[in-house]
């Protein structure tokens, strides 16, 4: 995966990047999340050809989650995850809220029931019987 090297000329397309960065699987995806907001470098909301800088915060809402990273890298080729990672580091904060997020999601899963299925006749008779005031 080559790096943009020259630090004092690089810039790069966010879209570019995030792309690079594997945080979407297409540009097209990358510059719809933009548009639409979930994407700001240095907490202001920017257009797809908003040129990055290395150094620069970027806040990226996908789904429930927000990721705040800090640009360690340039690239505009996509490589595999492991050297993806190496464009980017992710901030402690970002790291603790999205772990407590994914316990507090799992906790709520496991505290809403399924029902059994459907009801037998001996519980139809019994609702029947409750919903009549006969109970």
């Amino acid at each position: 995966m080559p790096h943009i090297k020259n630090a004092e000329s690089a810039k790069l397309r966010i879209d570019k990047w995030l792309w690079a960065a594997r945080f979407f699987k297409t540009r097209s995806l990358a510059i719809a999340a933009i548009e639409s907001g979930k994407v700001e470098i240095n907490e202001v909301r920017v257009k797809p050809a908003k040129s990055l800088d290395i150094g620069d915060l970027i806040a990226i809402r996908l789904g429930p989650y927000q990721f705040v990273v800090e640009v360690l890298l340039l690239s505009d080729k996509r490589g595999p995850a492991p050297q993806a990672q190496k464009l980017y580091k992710e901030t402690e904060e970002s790291i603790r809220r999205r772990e407590e997020l994914a316990f507090e999601r799992k906790a709520q899963a496991q505290i809403v029931t399924r029902g059994e299925g459907r009801p037998t006749k001996k519980d139809r008779r019994e609702i029947e019987r409750f919903k009549s005031g006969a109970w």
